[in-house]
């Protein structure tokens, strides 16, 4: 070897010189992928389109991230998919708001193709997660480019000029910018693409683009059971969530069901001193603590009785889909920083396949600037559980309401009055969320599925297939009303701050989407 790279050695069996990184590597060897791959004439066009119109892209992808679309603003929501439903339109899909009372509407949109083989319907929701402002480095609903991960101290900048490309590295910061509006943004591109390059479909295309994902899904199975006939097909493809951590494309054939559950502890009606009545009076953010710890093990384990009853067991093409998955514990480990992880032990991977106990939040009193001597009068936990095929999500909450009667609580649905506090040592009001819903699992074995993964490997290379992914939605209720299989098509990368702030796309996820999002489209 000659020239810059011929004093450069790096035998496999000794450790790797300090100026070559095994991060250089996985790069050369992504490089390498991606030459051998998107032999899928659909995908080819997609990058060359997209090559050719960046900026534009970015722009539309950027003007829909302005508009709010958090829950508690339903006039928003309902820009957001008026919005949506014109972006759509322009490609030439024929589309309607698909409506129920006292929720956003669904945006239906369907492209019909004679002579179709099947008739693939995508999914992906247009809501967002709560967020507080002032924890965001940049306003949430401005969307702004910078030059690499903020943790890693990448700038804002401007878009470049029209014909200058981005950095692949490059993200764009905002809420739903991975969760869960890029889709949109990957499906149009690729419905551009597809049309400029004169490429036809093989397929009838319908899109369902739901705006209450985050909060549940709570009237999206009426709406399912009100157009049965409308959104009949032969697969739901789920995009939504990101690929895998190894950056990677993944196919998930299942997700776990969630139930959330608010539990409110009471002490005195009022707060009072701590120093007249510490040691006297119960402290309900001390009960609330004691109460949230028995319900789980240090290792992680969940102490409730019967959590873990009911568990369908993985087949064994699921099984063996984990055990060649790649294991990137260690990596995540140092990426989070991480001295420790649940579990007992068990891979990532594994334990996604069980039902986990998480508390979302505790709230009794105040710190900081703002704490007081004082015994809180109340204090409060939300949790949520992930529920694995086979436990129901009612079943799970009703074991929680159960452990909490077991530590000697008294369990109550709506706030207490003086007779109840007065009668009983220890109240709690346990408030079980109306929008939980259970898992499901679609086989991975379909005939669908292997032209998924033959079309997704045609783009991307070789795909992670995996039973169950640790996040919620709402496959369930497509199983149940629709009898269509339902399988996750990610396109977000996994350090996106999904549900927290700074949430953010890396351009290349999205580069990469469009070209996947344009082989499904044709496949």
């Amino acid at each position: 070897m000659r020239g810059p790279w011929s004093k450069v050695c790096f035998p496999m069996n000794r450790p790797l010189p300090p100026c070559i990184s095994r991060g250089f590597l996985f790069v050369v060897a992504l490089l390498a992928l991606r030459s051998a791959t998107a032999q899928n004439p659909a995908a080819t066009a997609a990058r060359q389109w997209r090559q050719a119109h960046e900026r534009a892209i970015v722009a539309e992808f950027m003007d829909l991230l302005t508009i709010p679309d958090l829950a508690a603003d339903p006039a928003s929501l309902r820009r957001n998919a008026i919005a949506i439903r014109e972006i759509f339109e322009k490609r030439g899909m024929r589309t309607r708001l698909l409506q129920t009372p006292d929720a956003p509407p669904v945006v239906y949109g369907e492209m019909v193709t004679p002579g179709a083989e099947r008739t693939i319907i995508l999914y992906a929701h247009y809501d967002g997660q709560p967020l507080d402002p002032k924890e965001w480095a940049t306003p949430p609903f401005t969307p702004v480019l910078r030059d690499g991960l903020l943790e890693n101290g990448g700038k804002v900048i401007p878009l470049p000029a029209a014909g200058q490309p981005f950095g692949p590295e490059w993200r764009i910061y905002a809420r739903a910018a991975g969760d869960d509006k890029a889709p949109f943004t990957a499906l149009a591109a690729a419905l551009d693409a597809i049309r400029a390059s004169k490429i036809p479909l093989r397929s009838n295309i319908k899109f369902v683009f739901e705006g209450e994902e985050e909060a549940g899904s709570p009237h999206l199975q009426k709406i399912l059971a009100d157009n049965k006939e409308l959104l009949h097909g032969d697969v739901f493809l789920i995009c939504d969530g990101p690929v895998h951590q190894s950056r990677r494309q993944q196919l998930v054939f299942g997700v776990r069901g969630i139930q959330g559950v608010d539990i409110t502890i009471y002490g005195a009606r009022r707060e009072l001193h701590s120093g007249h009545y510490g040691n006297w009076a119960p402290n309900p953010a001390m009960m609330l603590a004691q109460l949230v710890a028995s319900m789980k093990a240090e290792d992680g384990r969940v102490l409730i009785d019967h959590f873990y009853d009911g568990i369908e067991p993985l087949g064994e093409v699921e099984k063996r889909a984990i055990a060649e998955a790649p294991d990137n514990d260690e990596a995540l480990k140092q990426e989070f920083w991480l001295g420790r992880t649940e579990g007992a032990g068990k891979k990532l991977l594994e334990l996604l396949n069980l039902p986990s106990l998480n508390v979302r939040g505790l709230a009794g009193g105040h710190t900081g600037a703002h704490a007081s001597n004082v015994i809180p009068s109340t204090a409060t936990a939300t949790i949520d559980m992930r529920l694995v095929k086979g436990i129901g999500h009612r079943k799970a909450a009703a074991r929680v309401v159960e452990h909490i009667r077991k530590q000697g609580y008294f369990v109550v649905e709506s706030d207490p009055d003086q007779q109840t506090l007065l009668s009983h040592p220890k109240v709690a009001k346990v408030v079980i969320d109306e929008a939980g819903y259970d898992a499901l699992r679609t086989p991975m074995d379909l005939p669908i599925a292997k032209v998924l993964t033959e079309t997704a490997e045609q783009v991307r290379g070789p795909v992670i297939r995996l039973p169950t992914s640790g996040a919620s939605l709402p496959l369930y209720m497509i199983q149940k009303e629709l009898d269509v299989p339902a399988i996750v098509v990610p396109i977000a990368n996994h350090d996106n701050n999904q549900h927290t702030f700074n949430e953010n796309i890396r351009i290349q996820n999205l580069w990469d989407g469009i070209e996947v999002m344009a082989a499904v489209l044709t496949m």
